[in-house]
């Protein structure tokens, strides 16, 4: 039976996926380089909230926090 890890080789896989899906639709929207570098700024802060929050939320389920 093969090893499983867990779910955390999957989150890792989501969240830079998510991050580079994000990256390249800013840099192809038609706003100016100033407006896309603040709004990458802000949506990198919300991400990195939401990886935290995943991140603590599976370490509780799986029993190692």
């Amino acid at each position: 039976m093969p090893d499983r890890d867990s779910g955390n080789s999957f989150l890792i896989g989501f969240i830079l996926g998510a991050v580079a899906g994000v990256a390249v639709g800013f840099l192809y929207a038609p706003k100016a380089g100033k407006e896309t570098r603040t709004l990458l700024k802000e949506k990198a802060g919300e991400l990195k909230e939401k990886a935290s929050e995943m991140i603590s939320r599976a370490t509780k389920e799986t029993g190692k926090g």
